[in-house]
């Protein structure tokens, strides 16, 4: 999901008199002397209220106070003015409304965005979130940290309506600086150390851009698998053209949503990315030729469109500095998308042809040649990656094989990680009996964990535990083993959007050996991955592990 970080507002100090007054938090009492309390500040012990009467003679009056005794308190400029807060009327604004202060307040969020299972922070100052509170919100599956994001889980479904409750009380509250619990020291702000490496950086970056889009891949995945049952029954032979055109549309202009959200993403105007983007699905690029050939619409796809639209926002904020001023509205947007659109069309979209091409090549040789051997290393695997952040990687290759093959068999495999992660629990659910508190989140997060939501189950239950983590990887690699020699059998399992796994794949499925054989390839492996995560798991994943204490 693309995000844009709001820049940094300047503290003010403490003694400056025109800051705004900081706002206590819902669950947080107002210090005795704060002047926005309901009826003012208490005034110090000897000193008549705000609101007493004069003194009876002058003389009283002009009186020195006495050096150990404060001065009255003078009239306080009127605070800030900020919107009340809304009372929340459904679970959903209850769930933001609990949340937002115990990540540090409005002031503290920088921005806020969310996928398909997390809410997605950009935090001022990580010292002023309260983990352990956070972690004990009964709607909260799991918190995962990545670079300077951080995620609280809540789940399919819910962060999609969370997500807007709580840019509303971010957007409502009033603009004050954070401050740390009394009786602390805010850490300095220096970025993770895992974050200054560029390449995890421009991973995240990535899938940024991709990530908002899963939602449209979805929907027109589970319409072309409808439209594509239809067509085999023969059924409604009326309806299935307009159901084609539904289904494909998205797919035949997501190079433009592509380059829109890379220059949102990386700093340039989101519409002049999409109109550079917008040459690659442009039918007129088969009348020019490079190389000696004719280039074909769409050539490049997504990697072509996030390259011009890259492009644009670097020519874009050339310009920005070197133009004028009087003739930047004019200029600017004009030499953007003239000369990003002639490199894009003399060669970016030739270069990445050639490697959205070897892609695809390369993904139907591993699963056809490879067989067993490519599925078990890549279902193995999967998990670790995601702990790294290096599956962010993947999206775009996921995004390129579904716009040339219309699926993507990359997806089915990996997905296999999750059966894993089921087995493993259910295993742990079995030998643990007096692990209550355990036994509790496997209830609460194992029906998430089959429909392919896996958060739960890593960050509450294997992971913490150390070896059933690694044994769960195990289930995964027998699941995706089994995947990958059906596809050496020439029933390669594609889904037709990025996104859901688990049962949550199902209506997802394609493949070139029809729906049954591709339906029954992929249940093959889900519960070859539940066996071998709880086989594993239960005879040499819990040597040694202490149950946690309930």
């Amino acid at each position: 999901m693309t995000t844009t970080e709001d820049p940094h507002s300047s503290d003010p100090t403490p003694d400056d008199p025109s800051a705004p007054p900081r706002l206590a938090p819902p669950d947080e009492a107002a210090p005795p002397n704060d002047p926005t309390r309901p009826g003012g500040p208490t005034p110090p012990d000897g000193l008549p209220p705000p609101n007493a009467p004069a003194p009876a003679s002058p003389s009283e009056a002009a009186a020195p106070a006495s050096p150990a005794a404060p001065a009255p308190p003078t009239e306080a400029a009127p605070p800030t003015e900020a919107a009340p807060p809304a009372t929340p009327t459904t679970p959903h604004q209850a769930t933001a409304a609990a949340l937002l202060p115990l990540v540090g307040g409005a002031a503290n969020v920088g921005a806020v965005a969310h996928c398909m299972t997390r809410l997605r922070l950009t935090l001022h100052d990580r010292a002023l979130v309260r983990d352990a509170e956070v972690r004990a919100h009964p709607a909260v599956l799991g918190v995962v940290e990545e670079g300077e994001a951080y995620q609280i889980v809540l789940g399919p479904g819910t962060v999609a309506r969370v997500t807007p409750e709580f840019q509303a009380l971010v957007a409502r509250s009033a603009a004050a600086p954070p401050q740390p619990p009394p009786g602390t020291q805010a850490a300095p702000a220096t970025d993770p150390p895992h974050e200054a490496r560029p390449v995890r950086r421009a991973l995240r970056r990535v899938a940024n851009v991709f990530v908002p889009l899963i939602p449209a891949l979805i929907g027109c995945g589970v319409i072309a698998g409808l439209n594509g049952l239809l067509v085999n029954l023969g059924a409604l032979p009326s309806l299935t053209p307009a159901l084609t055109v539904i289904a494909s549309g998205f797919m035949a202009l997501i190079a433009v949503f592509v380059g829109y959200n890379t220059a949102q993403e990386f700093g340039g105007t989101p519409v002049l990315g999409g109109a550079v983007a917008a040459i690659v699905v442009y039918a007129g690029v088969a009348e020019v030729e490079v190389f000696g050939q004719p280039l074909a619409p769409g050539q490049g796809g997504v990697l072509g469109a996030l390259a011009a639209a890259f492009l644009a926002t670097r020519v874009e904020k050339w310009c920005r500095h070197r133009v004028p001023e009087a003739l930047d509205v004019l200029v600017t947007p004009t030499l953007t998308v003239l000369v990003a659109g002639l490199v894009t069309v003399y060669g970016l979209m030739y270069a990445a042809g050639k490697v959205a091409a070897a892609i695809g090549t390369a993904t139907d040789g591993l699963l056809a040649q490879g067989g067993a051997a490519a599925g078990f290393v890549l279902g193995g695997l999967f998990l670790p990656l995601v702990m790294l952040g290096l599956h962010q990687a993947l999206i775009p290759l996921h995004a390129t094989l579904i716009e040339q093959q219309g699926y993507t068999a990359l997806l089915p495999v990996l997905a296999m990680a999750g059966a894993g992660q089921v087995g493993a629990a259910l295993a742990v659910y079995v030998r643990l009996r007096r692990a209550e508190g355990l036994r509790r989140t496997i209830r609460s997060a194992l029906p998430a964990g089959l429909l392919g939501v896996g958060e739960p189950l890593i960050y509450g239950v294997t992971l913490p535990l150390g070896r059933p983590f690694a044994t769960a990887c195990v289930g995964g690699a027998v699941g995706g083993g089994v995947i990958g020699l059906f596809g050496m059998w020439g029933d390669t399992v594609g889904s037709t959007a990025i996104g859901p796994s688990g049962w949550a794949l199902f209506p997802l499925l394609s493949g070139p050996g029809g729906a049954l054989a591709t339906v029954g390839a992929y249940a093959a492996g889900l519960l070859a991955g539940y066996a071998a995560g709880f086989v594993t798991t239960y005879f040499f994943g819990l040597r040694g592990v202490t149950a946690p204490a309930p």
